[in-house]
Order: structure tokens, then C-alpha cells, then sequence
């Protein structure tokens, strides 16, 4: 029984990744659970599984009195003696208990108690070994279907692929491969969570670490990806050597890599562009498949409007608009659409308005430098004549008519 019971449990730690000792400290524990409920939780009993043999144990002590007030945990001299005859006031003396005297209902509670205490085990194992692999690429089986959630077989433990991180209008059947991302672990009062997910941008930066060497060799850099899941992803890349191309690098020969992919994301569109600082490149690359004919950005409140002409007006904006959010979110700029031909009324407009302006502003200039010219000559002549002047006026005019008589 005891060596059989080893075996058992050595195959259930190779199974389930489990310590063989942390399990037998389990079984331990259950069967004293069991054995103070048989015989009462005063009762000081311990259980002991010899590792070696496999034999249980267990062993009700009692301390050794001249008068018994608790049978449960007392037992008189005289009767200790008839044990052991060395007993003495104090002693602790030990009574070994007969596992089969728990009696049915104690054995299925110690089955219940190992059971609960393997799959705790087991959740600790999973939640160990699942969040180191956190932010990984997963491969999985579909199982099954629950509340529109997939069931995952991840191989150690099964995993949740939820409804809302589904790419949309994708569907699975039962034993249909599955490759997701590993988005969380989380702990239950029942069990551990594994959280998979297929719309999260990080699985695009870890289906192309898989198919793009440079990218994993960290020679390209994936500096942001924003998606719009089943729909379209924008991706920005940069390369660290400038003999490497980061978008071609990505696209592979003949578009080999970014085409695999595309068919993990079952068709999703994928816009690769070059990142750089510059705001206004950064924004026309972003609009990219769209021509743009000129960015022009306000830094203050980093607002951008793009002229294209309109033949790409509605290429630029994207169907209902997706091609310029996805390109704002991408650059992380507020970004304004407008044709060429709207932009040029426009401007001819501006031009009107502005030399309108101009013309209004030299006529008040010139209205006001006439005004101050009429008030100073209007002050000289109310201005009195200084007394000096008029004395030497006086005097040259007497001059002249002394001369003329």
C-alpha cells in the first residue's frame, strides 16, 4: 500500500509538473484533516507519510497527568505505563491510530482535501511557468466554444481567447490551430486564468519578430503600431543600420514576410511606413498608400493639415475615414485633410482677404500720419510769437522807414 502509494504520487508530480514532496505534505495534511474529524479537533494528532516505504503514520499524542480533566489530550500515569513503563508526569506518550478507523466519511474529505491540494499546486505551476511567457507568441487548439469565448488547449493548461480580443468576423471549429498572444494571468478563487489575444497591437510586433530576422536581431525597430482589428494595422518601422531598409526588410523579397503575416490576420490590411523625426515626412508616410502634395503643422498645438490632390482625397481619408485615424493615432498628431483645388480657392481667398488687410491698414497709417501732420501745423500757428522776435520786428521795421524817408 505505502510504496504503491509513492508510485502514484511520483507519476502525479511528472504529470502535472509537481513536486513529489510538496504533494505527500498535501496527502498529510488531508489525512489529519480526516483524523480530527473522526476522533475531534482537540485531539493532538500528527500524520507522517515515511518517504522512503510510503507508510502512513499517525499518531495521537497525549500528555501524561495524575488526574484526566480532557480525555482528548490527557491520559493518567497508570494508563500511560501499561505502554510504556519508563512514562513519567509530563511525558508526552503517543497512541498510533489505525488509518482504516476514519471511517468513510473522513476518507472522502481527505480525497476532497487532496484533490484541492493538487490542483492548487497545479494552478501555482501554471501561473508560474504562463506569466514568464507574458507578451509571447502562443500556438494552441481550439477546444471549444463558451459565452462566444474559445476555449484554448495550450498543452500544460487551457487558456480563454474572449470575445472582444477576437479580430472580427473570425471563426474557429473544434481542433482548429490557433496562434495568439499571451495577454494575462490572472488568479481565481477556482483556478487560473490564461488570457490569449489576437487584436492586441503587440501581436503584430511578435508575428513580425517571427517572420523578420532584422527586427529580431533588434537592426529594425518597430517604433508604433496602431490597428483597427480584421480591418487594417499601420506599422512604423526604423532601422538602426542605414545600409537596411526597415520597410523593405518587412516586406520581404516579392512580399514574402509581411504576406505571411497578412494570412495569420486572415487578409487584414497592413500599411508598413518609415518612421522618422521629422513631423511633416513622418505625417505623409503615415497617410500612407495616399500621394500627399504638402504638410504644413502647427508645433504649438500640434495640429497638421495635408494637401493631396484630388484624386487621392478620398484614398488619404480612407473608407469612412479609417485611413487618417490610423494615421493620426500612428504620428499621434491631429491631422486635417484638403484637395489641392479646395486648398487653391482657399489660398486665392486668403491672398484677397490678406491684401485687403494690407490695403486697410496703410489707408488708417496714412489717414493718421495726415492727421498728426494737420495738428502740428494748426499748433505752430495758434503758438504766440516770442517777445525777443517781436522787439527785433519792431526795430526793423522802424529801420525801413527811416531808410524810405
Amino acid at each position: 500500500m505505502g510504496r504503491e502509494l509513492l508510485t502514484v504520487i511520483e507519476q502525479i508530480g511528472r504529470e502535472k509538473g509537481i513536486d513529489a514532496n510538496r504533494i505527500l505534505e498535501a496527502v498529510e495534511s488531508a489525512l489529519l484533516t480526516a483524523a480530527k474529524k473522526r476522533y475531534g479537533a482537540a485531539e493532538n494528532i500528527q500524520v507522517r507519510i515515511d518517504r522512503k516505504s510510503g507508510e502512513i503514520e499517525a499518531i495521537s499524542l497525549k500528555k501524561i497527568v495524575n488526574e484526566v480533566t480532557n480525555p482528548q489530550s490527557e491520559v493518567s500515569l497508570a494508563e500511560a505505563r501499561k505502554v510504556d513503563s519508563e512514562a513519567e508526569l509530563g511525558d508526552e506518550i503517543g497512541a498510533v491510530i489505525e488509518i482504516e478507523e476514519f471511517g468513510r466519511i473522513a476518507a472522502q474529505t481527505a480525497k476532497q482535501v487532496i484533490f484541492q491540494k493538487v490542483r492548487e499546486a497545479e494552478w501555482e505551476v501554471v501561473q508560474r511557468d504562463y506569466t514568464a511567457r507574458l507578451g509571447d507568441l502562443v500556438n494552441g487548439i481550439i477546444l471549444g466554444q463558451e459565452r462566444r469565448n474559445y476555449i484554448v488547449d495550450l498543452g500544460k493548461t487551457e487558456a480563454i481567447l474572449p470575445a472582444h480580443e477576437q479580430i472580427p468576423r473570425e471563426t474557429y471549429r473544434r481542433g482548429d490551430r490557433v496562434k495568439a498572444y499571451l495577454l494575462e494571468v490572472k488568479r481565481t478563487l477556482r483556478d487560473v486564468q490564461v488570457i490569449l489575444s489576437r487584436t492586441h497591437p503587440n501581436f503584430i510586433v511578435k508575428l513580425f519578430e517571427a517572420e523578420v530576422p532584422e527586427i529580431a536581431e533588434k537592426i529594425v525597430e518597430i517604433k508604433g503600431v496602431v490597428r483597427e482589428p480584421g480591418d487594417r494595422t499601420k506599422i512604423a518601422v526604423v532601422s538602426r543600420d542605414r545600409a537596411v531598409d526597415p520597410v523593405g526588410a518587412c516586406v520581404g523579397m516579392k512580399g514574402s514576410r509581411v504576406q505571411a503575416v497578412v494570412r495569420e490576420l486572415r487578409g487584414e490590411k497592413i500599411d508598413i511606413v518609415a518612421w522618422t523625426p521629422d513631423s511633416r515626412v513622418f505625417i505623409a508616410e503615415a497617410l500612407n498608400p495616399a500621394v500627399i502634395e504638402k504638410v504644413g503643422v502647427d508645433e504649438e498645438k500640434k495640429s497638421a493639415l495635408v494637401v493631396v490632390a484630388d484624386s487621392q482625397l478620398s484614398l488619404a481619408i480612407g473608407r469612412n475615414g479609417q485611413n487618417v485615424r490610423l494615421a493620426a493615432k500612428l504620428t499621434g498628431w491631429k491631422i486635417d485633410i484638403i484637395g489641392a483645388s479646395e486648398y487653391e480657392k482657399e489660398r486665392v481667398v486668403r491672398d484677397q482677404e490678406t491684401r485687403a488687410a494690407i490695403a486697410h491698414q496703410l489707408q488708417e497709417q496714412h489717414a493718421k500720419l495726415v492727421e498728426a501732420e494737420s495738428a502740428a501745423a494748426a499748433a505752430q500757428q495758434e503758438a504766440p510769437a516770442p517777445e525777443g522776435s517781436q522787439a527785433v520786428g519792431q526795430a526793423e521795421s522802424g529801420n525801413e522807414e527811416k531808410a524810405v524817408g
